[in-house]
């Protein structure tokens, strides 16, 4: 599934937790975004407005009542702060790197998981399958519809697992 459909599936979900109910989801959008953009990702371990901006986003609390962080950068000269400003662009690289990696191993995790459920079936040309019907295909329709089409004749079995299938 593509990154769009995960990360709006997740700020619905936010969404929907802040309006209880309500329809004024426009109002509270911006909050979920903040909120969203600021939480760590379990993937890669890094908060989407780090990744973007190489530093932690400053909430909107943080500048009513300071932070040690904002306490220390308003302290610092106009010179120091675009150094240390400077510096962590460089690391930005880094941060993003880490992040991959991080990604990486979370789909490796997620593959293992996920390949301990699944048994391998070895089919032949002439056997009978039945063909399941997928919730996004046309062929789904309501609640009581079949599961299954079929039953094809096997006839070619490709590497990886493709089957050539024909009609009876």
């Amino acid at each position: 599934m593509e990154p769009l459909k995960w990360q709006t599936r997740n700020i619905k979900k936010i969404l929907r937790k802040m309006i209880q109910g309500s329809r004024q989801w426009h109002e509270k959008l911006p909050f979920a975004l903040l909120g969203y953009r600021t939480t760590v990702c379990t993937s890669v371990g890094a908060t989407p407005y780090l990744l973007v901006y190489a530093t932690e986003a400053v909430i909107p609390a943080e500048v009513e009542i300071p932070s040690l962080r904002i306490i220390m950068e308003s302290e610092i000269e106009d010179t120091e702060w675009v150094k240390t400003r400077l510096e962590q662009l460089m690391l930005i690289d880094e941060k993003r790197l880490a992040a991959v990696c991080f990604g990486q191993l979370y789909q490796q995790r997620m593959a293992r998981a996920y390949h301990k459920k699944v048994r391998p079936r070895q089919f032949e040309v002439g056997q009978l399958v039945l063909k399941r019907i997928l919730p996004h295909q046309v062929e789904a329709k309501g609640k009581f519809a079949p599961n299954c089409q079929g039953p094809y004749i096997i006839r070619k079995v490709l590497p990886k697992g493709a089957l050539h299938l024909v009609d009876e």
